[in-house]
């Protein structure tokens, strides 16, 4: 490259992090003061983050709005959908979040040769998009030929805006901040606001905010810096004339706008959320902390608050939680920001406590300042977040991302910030600090700190008035609107949905080949088996030579994966073909009390507050949860992540938790106190409650995911507890009996994740865990592991005859549906690779079903569940303003393309095959994920070594026909009568309409609340207690593959 090709950017600094193998490097444009990040590190994947402070000062949502806007096109490719398709085409996956602070778009590309190809169309796209009137009108808001509200974001928002986070947050920003300040407003949109909003302002939005000097380029993954600056330049010098010069006397959005005042005084609100099960509320609590840019300050607060609410043992949590069982849990956060915030949240708080436990939660912080800190316990704080933040950075595709973009907001734009990333010498520092600092800092910001209070308290009333509220709106809108009005929002409409469906021509999509795939480096990880698991087969690789030599042990399953890791990621999958159904009720009892239980240890009692301290100390994160991650919904995963020495140590406390807990009634009290709080607060998610009776029409009572649900905790819990008081023997010998039937050596399988030629003992270990062990019978065979479609009930093997079920439920503002049918049952299907290029053409990303639905404002989205080998396919409706309306566009545009009516489009099946490309990397993006993974497919699905790659040589080969056969004969049974059943949940003015609609499509209709579908496995309420249900109703639970319990970090994406 001559010296006037050199692309213009300045190096501004590269340093390598020396506690992870990473390197950062910073650039900065000489012509636009754009800057790039990148932090290189090994894998098959390359993560892009393009990111804006962006600082509004009102709800208009103008920030949400142009996350969604800049997808429909740009100056030169005014063709909504093209950078999707493109993306689809190039292994990579395409995506957006706006948080209160900045905008960020993400490229999530395997190899780099996909990801040079789109990142200067893409980012062209976020500087000079093509904002037409007619986006605003799909995207944003409209009103339908029904006088509706309707529109992607309108629909997004109004699932949020009268939850009761979404309440508790704002009004806690708007008492935290003045008007003057961005940090207060609601960057979504407020429902009032985006009805009113117009593209002119959110054009003038992105010409404030949308400047180069104000977007970061941050970059993860093996990038080639040559290229990377070459396409820079290039799309520098190609919108020059479309942008203005930088400014020198630019803003810096939040950094240099003004700040908040201090807090004057404490403030304390209560704050109604619409629910009809009023017993148990929330609390917010939320004081300013240090800058977020002071490294130092920045960590001793994170310090503090895993001392203050971290686990079991520490202080708020210990006292509030375990001990006077005030709350379900007390979890903290804390916002990165100029002048941080730390949050506190009890939740599953009595209604009437509300104000009582805000009141003992400030005041056990000022008890704690008034006495000595335990110095001990601080110190393994610190060790132990330096050992969780050594892990992410290894393992965390986010880790570096985030610290980079939260540097780029608020820190130095020289880098000198930036360079904190390079070492974790705050820890050192910290590690240094005395009790009296300790004390001081806690002092300073948080018990001797005036705070804001929000006690959201649940209301009947509310939700009955928001409902008459908005039905009285609607009518009032219609009757002015009359016949002719509403038949021209009609026209509007569909104009706008013409203009922005125009049609892609194939040669501008073919001026982009689909990259070949030697830029994707997957991780490799070498399978080793030792024991029961070698009947699996051995492989001939370095780490099965290492195991091979190393002294031998009793015969436990154990499969060795080999990386080059500096810990140990230690996995026991447990079946559960052993556990008698009546049990199984109890599994996430069980679970919350398997790390927080007393314990014998030769022969003498210890505490629980002891072994959770001393396993933090030999641990850097342990949990156990559902086997679901490792494909296995039937059984249960403990996991621990140690440093390398801890390997025999950790095996040593496995046995004493699975062989040696003392199960203790205070304990297990405890524990359902904290479970029944949790309920109502659980039942408020529609999509969870969507999910939980759809489980309970398709699977067997045996089933764990059945069992665990909420719909059964509500029940079964509160009729434990009863029992529990009045029989504790029989309770307690139920749980010996549940720990009984899972620890048995047929039970057991093990999975070490590790850089194997360093770990001493790797097989020979175990012994420690099976010898003199009466409960491990070593000459048992390992059972098999459950197969998925196993669980399914008469129902669930052939669905269709239930009909549709619509629940309304007061909590919600849009409607959420599950369709369930027969389907694949087998990895081995022969139709398996038509299957998965079928649905990633279904679900494109502005493909037809996206645009069918989202881009007509149906809802804000519609998936297909990927359990193969679970005998079903499930279609899935996420926050519509009529799921019925979303099922019927799906329904129509899926009927056509199998038919052959409308014809496959080449790109879109072109970006369907490559879209499991990068399935396969995002897999196998970490070290952790790729052993797993090799677990998973040798192991839990009995698939050959290799079959990933067999898989992707497969679906290239996929034909039209097959594509439409399996569309015919696989997917649209999902929607036809008698072939499949649905559910819905909705907010109570949609029930009608959507009664109607399901009937029309000729399927069973029937209306229920969520506690008909209760169960309570046989636990039957003693005649004297009454009719204790029909008074406290509780219904659901979220995710079913949540953790149960653990000590490992947390934390949330911004979406």
């Amino acid at each position: 490259m001559t010296a006037h090709q050199r692309p213009r950017f300045r190096k501004v600094q590269s340093f390598r992090a020396d506690y992870a193998p990473t390197t950062i490097t910073q650039y900065e444009s000489e012509r636009s003061g754009m800057q790039v990040i990148v932090a290189d590190r090994k894998g098959p994947k390359v993560n892009g983050y393009f990111t804006l402070a962006t600082e509004i000062f009102d709800d208009s949502g103008a920030p949400h709005t142009l996350e969604h806007l800049v997808f429909m096109g740009s100056k030169s490719y005014r063709y909504k959908g093209l950078l999707d398709k493109l993306a689809g085409r190039a292994y990579s996956n395409t995506n957006a979040w706006t948080a209160v602070d900045h905008t960020a778009y993400t490229l999530e590309t395997a190899g780099w040769d996909g990801f040079a190809q789109i990142l200067p169309v893409y980012l062209e796209h976020v500087v000079v998009p093509d904002i037409t009137d007619d986006a605003c009108v799909t995207e944003v808001h409209h009103i339908d030929g029904e006088g509706n509200d309707a529109g992607v974001v309108y629909s997004e928002m109004q699932a949020l805006q009268y939850s009761s986070s979404e309440l508790m947050d704002l009004r806690a920003r708007r008492l935290l901040y003045p008007e003057n300040v961005g940090f207060r407003y609601e960057t979504g949109g407020m429902m009032e606001a985006l009805r009113v909003l117009t593209p002119q302002r959110i054009r003038e939005f992105h010409k404030a905010m949308y400047q180069p000097q104000n977007l970061a380029i941050v970059i993860t993954g093996e990038a080639d810096h040559d290229d990377l600056l070459r396409i820079l330049d290039t799309f520098e010098e190609s919108i020059k004339d479309d942008i203005p010069p930088p400014n020198p006397q630019f803003k810096r959005p939040f950094v240099d706008s003004p700040q908040p005042p201090p807090l004057e005084k404490t403030i304390v609100e209560t704050v109604e959320f619409p629910e009809e099960d009023e017993s148990t509320g929330e609390i917010v609590v939320a004081f300013f902390g240090p800058s977020c840019v002071h490294q130092v300050e920045a960590t001793a607060v994170n310090i503090l608050m895993t001392y203050l609410c971290g686990s079991s043992v520490s202080v708020i949590e210990n006292v509030m939680v375990e001990t006077e069982q005030l709350a379900s849990s007390v979890s903290y956060w804390w916002d990165s920001r100029p002048n941080s915030v730390i949050w506190f949240q009890p939740t599953g708080v009595a209604t009437e406590k509300l104000a009582f436990v805000e009141q003992r939660l400030i005041a056990l912080l000022k008890e704690v300042a008034s006495k000595p800190l335990d110095m001990g316990y601080i110190k393994e704080c610190i060790q132990r977040e330096l050992r969780q933040v050594k892990l992410q950075a290894e393992s965390s595709e986010g880790f570096y991302a985030t610290n980079i973009i939260t540097d780029y907001l608020f820190g130095k734009r020289n880098g000198a910030t930036l360079k904190d990333l390079e070492t974790l010498d705050e820890y050192n520092i910290l590690d240094g600090w005395t009790e009296p600092q300790w004390r001081d800092f806690l002092k300073k910001w948080i018990s001797d700190a005036h705070h804001v209070s929000i006690l959201g308290k649940p209301s009947m009333k509310l939700a009955k008035t928001l409902k008459a509220n908005e039905e009285a709106r609607l009518a009032k809108r219609r009757e002015k609107l009359g016949k002719e009005g509403l038949e021209q929002l009609k026209e509007k409409l569909e104009k706008a949905k013409k203009n922005n469906e125009k049609l892609i021509p194939p040669e501008v999509l073919d001026q982009w080949p689909v990259p070949g795939t030697s830029s994707i480096h997957l991780i490799e990880s070498a399978t080793a088996r030792s024991g029961k698991a070698r009947s699996l087969g051995v492989l001939d690789n370095s780490a099965q030579k290492v195991i091979d030599a190393a002294p031998p042990g009793l015969p436990l399953f154990v499969q060795f994966e080999g990386v080059p890791t500096n810990f140990v990621h230690l996995t026991v999958h447990v079946g559960m073909t052993q556990t008698p159904m009546k049990y199984k009720p109890l599994l996430p009892l069980f679970a919350d009390n398997f790390f927080n239980s007393p314990v014998l240890r030769d022969g003498q009692r210890v505490d629980f507050e002891q072994v959770v301290k001393q396993l933090e100390k030999d641990t850097i994160s342990y949990q156990i949860s559902s086997s679901a991650r490792l494909g296995d919904y039937e059984g249960v995963a403990i996991q621990f992540q140690v440093d390398r020495e801890k390997y025999t140590t950790i095996i040593s406390w496995l046995r004493t938790l699975m062989f040696d807990i003392v199960f203790d009634p205070v304990r297990i009290k405890a524990a359902i106190v904290k479970a029944l709080a949790d309920i109502p607060e659980a039942k408020r998610d529609g999509r969870a409650m969507a999910q939980e009776v759809d489980m309970a029409l398709h699977f067997k009572p045996e089933s764990y995911l059945a069992s665990k649900r909420t719909l059964v905790k509500a029940v079964y819990l509160r009729r434990l507890k009863k029992l529990l008081e009045k029989e504790p023997d029989t309770v307690l010998a139920w749980f010996e009996e549940l720990r009984k039937s899972l620890f048995t050596f047929s039970n057991m399988r093990v999975l070490v994740t590790a850089d194997v030629d360093k770990l001493a003992n790797p097989v020979a270990a175990w012994d420690e865990l099976i010898k003199n062990n009466p409960g491990l019978d070593a000459t048992k065979d390992v059972l098999p592991i459950t197969q998925p479609f196993s669980m399914l009930n008469a129902e669930g093997q052939s669905p269709g005859s239930f009909g549709s079920v619509i629940i309304p439920m007061t909590t919600l503002d849009s409607s959420y549906s599950v369709s369930t049918a027969t389907g694949l049952k087998s990895y081995s299907d022969p139709r398996l690779p038509a299957y998965l290029v079928a649905l990633g053409y279904l679900e494109a990303v502005e493909g037809p079903l996206w645009n069918a639905v989202r881009g007509n404002g149906l809802a804000y989205g519609v998936s297909f569940s990927r359990e193969v080998d679970g005998g079903y396919i499930q279609f899935r409706v996420y926050r519509s303003p009529d799921a019925s309306k979303a099922i019927e566009a799906s329904r129509a545009t899926v009927a056509r393309l199998a038919s052959g009516e409308e014809p496959l489009d080449r790109h879109l099946v072109e970006g369907a095959v490559s879209g499991v490309v990068f399935g396969v990397a995002d897999e196998q993006a970490t070290m952790a994920a790729a052993a797993q993974q090799n677990y998973v497919i040798g192991v839990v699905r009995g698939l050959e070594p290799g079959w990933n790659r067999e898989i992707l040589a497969r679906v290239r080969e996929v034909t039209e026909d097959e594509i439409r056969a399996v569309m015919r004969d696989v997917i649209m049974p999902v929607f036809e009568a008698g072939k499949s059943n649905v559910v819905v949940t909705c907010a109570p003015i949609m029930e009608e309409n959507i009664v109607k609609a399901l009937a029309a499509a000729k399927y069973k209709t029937q209306v229920q609340t969520l506690s008909h579908f209760y169960d309570d496995y046989g636990l039957k309420a003693d005649e004297e207690d009454g009719e204790e249900e029909e008074e406290e109703e509780e219904d659901d639970e979220d995710d079913e593959d949540d953790d149960e319990d653990g000590s490992d970090m947390t934390g949330s994406d911004e979406d």
